[in-house]
């Protein structure tokens, strides 16, 4: 099983490398064919992986070779597959293979064709490393990898200044949160000894309570960047600049998120602290409110629906917080199928409207995208919890353990959010494929999309359908490694009430979105309507004035304060002091120069000037050595000595 592993580990590796021998040329299709079947390949190895971990197999642990070894530091380059890693390698792979395949398509007329595949891959290669390191070292050389292929695929198309402040945005904010978790790094290291999973896990029994809470806190920073939860978010919806493939496939399925992951494999120490997973369940159900609430009137098309996966982070960290690993993690697999078929979906409907995203001046899309029209209704019905498609499964038993655990405001928090991202996922889905044809008053003649890409879509499709089904048996995968529970409400009325409830609370969303939207009443927005004058509408659309905040009160004082160490500090003292001694030095060899003229006169003038000097110097100090008895009396009577 071995060269399984190799095989998913590197495949991608090598389909990065050998797109990227063609960066400098012109388009190449066979950089997309060969660069998706090496991603493929990937996957395959992946799946049987995944058979051999679900017939019981035990999990293949491989050291490929030593990266550190000095004093008691020793870090190999070692790798994992057990029940955990192998869920998120098919996650990686599939979505990955999917979004390769489609990317062929949408990046057909894109003079970077072959440098995308290129950033792609060495994303898919970085986030395999993250997920099968089998220590938190490795795990850290893949996350900073994702980071910087994420900031290669956002900031995409340089050209464009949005793009490129956006991916330096999500970079910096980004290294802030690596610093909590470089620092909780150090201390898993200085309190166990090592950095391997398996030591580290046994060692944390033996640690007291305070350190404990220290390690999970500053790991959880470095999952709050990676994660984009409150208050490091804003980065997430800025990166819809880049190509859409790479939200589908970043920002939606893979790096966001590797926060989620990173608390659950190191679930042994979180269920030590459990005041910290409380913390970490009440942001997570804080952030999913509060992103949805930003998606209800936001007008950018993939926004929303970033704003949307930010909502369902806060569900998978309530999740993990809660002590659900199992939980968290069969969110995170469900919502990567059918987030990524919806932002494929959104491409898809850009392409169609020469990269319009404003869904108000679209309408009736259905017409002429009846492929996409079906895919991302049924992304959003999978979205949006409604039975039997994947995302009842895994959200329902995210409210059932809030409830379940007796933590009623998560609960209320997650099922009131529930109902809101119902609203905000079909007012989406209303606006475009619905009403009045609005796009026709902007001369645009809009059409579906390459039927292979369709193609490449439909396991996604499928996936956000029956992805379900498997919850029972991936609960049997993985009950052993996460100490898994089924989460039951004891008494049946209570469960049903429950579970019709959420129901019928959802599906009067969806009615209302479609009631509000899908009409021909509905106009392009121009500024001058009583709702987009109101304190609570300003308030959304300009997401709670925060990245305000940051700007005036963070990023300009740092300028200013950059500013001002740069002319009075750098320039007029470290530059000044810097350039003095070279000036000293420099005008010195400008004076003494003519000692080096050339010139075999001058140069016998010093050597004889030299000669006499050490002369004079050797007499002195012949003199002073013999008479130094009589001299020592004369200066210390003087007062030299």
């Amino acid at each position: 099983m071995e060269k399984y592993l190799y095989i998913a580990l590197f495949a991608p590796l090598v389909s990065s490398l050998f797109s990227a021998l063609f960066t400098a040329t012109p388009k190449k299709l066979f950089t997309g064919i060969i660069a998706s079947l090496l991603i493929f390949t990937s996957f395959v190895a992946s799946s049987i992986l995944l058979m051999y971990i679900l017939k019981g197999g035990e999990p293949i642990h491989v050291e490929m070779m030593t990266w550190m070894a000095t004093g008691d530091l020793y870090i190999p380059f070692g790798f994992i597959v057990d029940q955990v890693s192998v869920t998120m390698m098919m996650v990686v792979t599939l979505v990955s293979t999917i979004v390769h395949v489609y990317s062929i398509g949408y990046m057909d007329h894109d003079k970077g064709f072959n440098r995308f595949f290129a950033w792609l891959s060495a994303f898919v290669f970085s986030m395999m490393i993250l997920v099968m390191s089998d220590n938190y070292a490795g795990l850290f050389i893949g996350w900073e990898g994702v980071g910087l292929c994420s900031w290669g695929l956002i900031g995409f198309w340089f050209h464009k200044e949005s793009a490129t402040w956006a991916a330096n945005e999500a970079f910096i904010m980004n290294r802030i949160a690596d610093l909590g978790m470089l620092i909780g790094l150090f201390l898993v290291y200085w309190n166990t000894g090592t950095l391997q999973y398996d030591g580290a896990f046994a060692a944390f029994h033996t640690l007291d309570g305070a350190t404990l809470t220290w390690i999970g806190i500053f790991l959880f920073i470095g999952a709050m960047g990676k994660s984009a939860q409150f208050p490091l978010h804003t980065w997430l919806a800025d990166a819809m600049e880049g190509p859409t493939p790479v939200s589908a496939l970043i920002h939606a399925a893979t790096m966001v998120t590797a926060g989620v992951y990173l608390v659950i494999r190191s679930n042994e120490l979180y269920t030590l602290i459990p005041n910290v997973g409380l913390f970490i369940a009440s942001l997570g159900a804080f952030v999913a409110l509060f992103a949805a609430s930003m998606a209800l009137v936001n007008r950018d098309m993939k926004r929303i629906i970033a704003y949307s996966t930010l909502s369902q982070l806060g569900y998978m960290f309530a999740a993990a917080g809660l002590g659900a690993y199992w939980v968290a993690l069969f969110h995170l697999m469900a919502h990567a199928f059918f987030k990524a078929l919806l932002f494929l979906g959104a491409g898809n409907v850009m392409h169609a409207m020469h990269d319009e995203l404003d869904p108000f001046k679209m309408g009736g899309l259905k017409k002429v995208m009846k492929w996409t029209w079906i895919m991302m209704t049924i992304a959003s019905l999978a979205l949006a919890g409604i039975f039997p498609f994947a995302g009842f499964f895994s959200k329902d038993t995210i409210l059932e353990a809030a409830f379940a655990e007796h933590h009623m405001v998560i609960y209320g928090v997650l099922l009131f959010t529930a109902g809101l991202t119902a609203f905000y996922s079909f007012r989406l889905v209303a606006l475009i494929f619905h009403g009045e044809e609005r796009y026709k008053i902007f001369g645009i003649h809009p059409h579906e999309a390459y039927r292979f890409m369709l193609v490449a879509m439909s396991p996604l499709l499928i996936l956000a359908m029956i992805a379900g089904v498997f919850q029972e048996p991936f609960f049997h995968m993985v009950e052993e490694i996460l100490g898994a529970t089924e989460y039951h409400i004891h008494s049946h009325v209570t469960a049903l009430i429950m579970l019709v409830g959420t129901q019928i609370f959802v599906a009067l969303a969806i009615l209302y979105a479609y009631k509000k939207y899908a009409n021909s009443r509905v106009k392009v927005p121009d500024g001058t309507s009583k709702v987009e004058n109101s304190f609570m509408y300003k308030l959304l659309i300009n997401q709670y004035y925060i990245p305000y905040a940051y700007e005036e009160y963070i990023v300009k004082p740092y300028r200013e304060i950059s500013d001002v160490f740069w002319s009075k500090v750098d320039l007029k003292i470290v530059d000044a002091t810097v350039d003095g001694i070279a000036g000293i030095i420099y005008g010195t060899g400008e004076r003494t120069r003519a000692m080096q003229s050339g010139n075999l006169s001058t140069m016998l003038k010093w050597m004889v000037a030299g000669l006499v000097g050490l002369l004079s110097l050797a007499v002195v100090f012949g003199l002073a050595a013999r008479y130094s008895d009589a001299i020592l009396p004369i200066l210390s009577g003087l007062g030299v000595m």
